[in-house]
């Protein structure tokens, strides 16, 4: 026969589990076990609020600042005096972007090699250019300032760099400076 020893193989199977109460907290511990080594897993791999790969996209600055808004109405009085800016105001707000730093081949304030032969060509035909556009800039006409303003903002810029141009005078007082007797 074999070497084993007959009193293990006596009487019925006898496994870790003995009673009915072990059992019961064997199949509780079985389905009780995984699922809170699964949270445990989960609040392990979640830990900490971190943000995107080098991004600041769901902060709170950077969602405020996609939802702000695009344009605005303003409503004004059409009857209102109309109050004419300065070429130089008109200049910082509108020429300045390009004019300042010589972007897209445009002529940088103040440099007279640069204007002399724009300026050669009067200022008709400058402020033809800026109303319509030419080359890389585009027709300023038509936006938030009027024709007057930008020639104004064109006497700045060929003032600036040696011209000798006369600011244009507002309609209303050019009108009655040449009705004035002399």
């Amino acid at each position: 026969m074999s070497d084993s020893n007959p009193a293990d193989h006596d009487g019925p199977h006898e496994g870790p589990i003995r009673t009915p109460k072990q059992l019961v907290a064997a199949i509780v511990a079985s389905f009780v076990v995984p699922v809170v080594a699964i949270i445990l897993l989960v609040n392990y791999v979640d830990f900490g609020a971190r943000e995107g790969a080098g991004s600041d996209g769901l902060g709170e600055e950077a969602v405020a600042k996609r939802l702000q808004r695009v344009g605005s109405v303003e409503i004004r009085d059409a009857s209102a005096p109309a109050v004419l800016r300065a070429g130089d105001a008109v200049y910082a707000a509108q020429c300045a972007a390009c004019h300042a730093s010589g972007a897209a081949g445009a002529p940088k304030f103040a440099d007279a090699a640069a204007w002399a032969p724009r300026i050669s060509t009067g200022y008709e035909a400058l402020l033809t250019a800026v109303i319509k556009g030419k080359g890389a800039m585009a027709a300023q006409g038509g936006g938030e300032f009027n024709d007057l303003e930008l020639g104004r903002a064109v006497v700045h810029l060929v003032n600036s760099a040696g011209g000798k141009m006369d600011e244009p005078k507002a309609p209303a007082a050019a009108a009655s400076a040449a009705s004035a007797p002399n």
